[in-house]
């Protein structure tokens, strides 16, 4: 089955099976290989994307059900000339990473919490987040760093 969608702001056909995770067409099929696969049970958050600007867990959707829609993964959001998004040099800065596999799914998660709740409180960050398991921080420095990031967004 061929499907259209425009993935980082270029239109895409993919030609995959009907039960294709979207989360398997983006690694498999367009080779964007920063949407991490956890668990495959929308338990984890590492496949985290933005479709139509909310945050979607890719594990838990069908390939066909993204078509027609704009999916934007973690490597479609730095400029063109690859300088970080300010949610990406947030995480850098405030060491909000460790082993990094969570890392994707919770930089765009982190920019829906911020796109929705613009000044959110460390507790709110904390509540929003918990669809995105972390195993490696402890999430003090993942907090900073969407707050960091919040602020150089909104600036």
């Amino acid at each position: 089955m061929k499907t259209e969608l425009s993935v980082n702001g270029k239109t895409v056909t993919i030609d995959a099976a009907d039960n294709t995770l979207l989360s398997t067409a983006i690694r498999e099929h367009l080779h964007l290989t920063g949407t991490h696969i956890g668990c495959d049970t929308a338990q984890c958050g590492a496949c985290t994307v933005m479709i139509d600007g909310n945050s979607i867990k890719s594990c838990n959707i069908l390939l066909a059900q993204a078509a027609g829609t704009s999916v934007t993964t973690i490597e479609g959001i730095a400029a063109p000339d690859g300088t970080m998004h300010p949610m990406q040099q947030a995480f850098k800065d405030c060491h909000g990473l460790q082993c990094g596999f969570c890392t994707p799914g919770m930089v765009m998660s982190a920019l829906d919490l911020c796109a929705k709740h613009p000044e959110a409180s460390e507790t709110e960050i904390r509540e929003l987040l918990e669809g995105n398991i972390c195993r490696c921080t402890g999430y003090q420095n993942i907090v900073k760093a969407v707050q960091q990031g919040a602020a150089h967004m909104n600036t």
